[in-house]
């Protein structure tokens, strides 16, 4: 089980990189109007809008692999019932009761030593 959990960690982890890279490697919408002057895209190696398809689509396969790495990690992680939530460690304790002649004591204004 360790195993597969470390196997699912590196597909998550190479998977997170790869939506990074990929990220930066495509070109903003406002670098349209650079590459229809002459940057040279259209004799790039995917072509003139071939590239942004190609990112595009590597990129959501990337996501896809991550997003359900990461569902796959809180599956294996999660499965079993554990007391870990906010009220697990919850403590029932009643409040250190007064005797009833040291209350009358202070109530009618009497110190009580200590």
């Amino acid at each position: 089980m360790e195993l597969l959990k470390t196997l699912i960690w590196i597909v998550d982890l190479v998977s997170a990189l790869t939506i990074i890279v990929l990220v930066l490697m495509q070109h903003g919408k406002g670098a349209d109007m650079g590459a229809a002057f002459g940057s040279g895209a259209s004799g790039s190696l995917f072509g003139a809008t071939g590239s942004a398809n190609f990112l595009s689509r590597t990129t959501a396969i990337a996501a896809v692999v991550f997003f359900s790495s990461s569902l796959g990690l809180v599956y294996l992680s999660g499965g079993k019932h554990s007391d870990l939530g906010v009220m697990a460690g919850k403590v029932e304790q009643a409040a250190p009761q007064i005797p009833s002649g040291v209350a009358k004591k202070e109530s009618s204004g009497v110190k009580i030593p200590e």
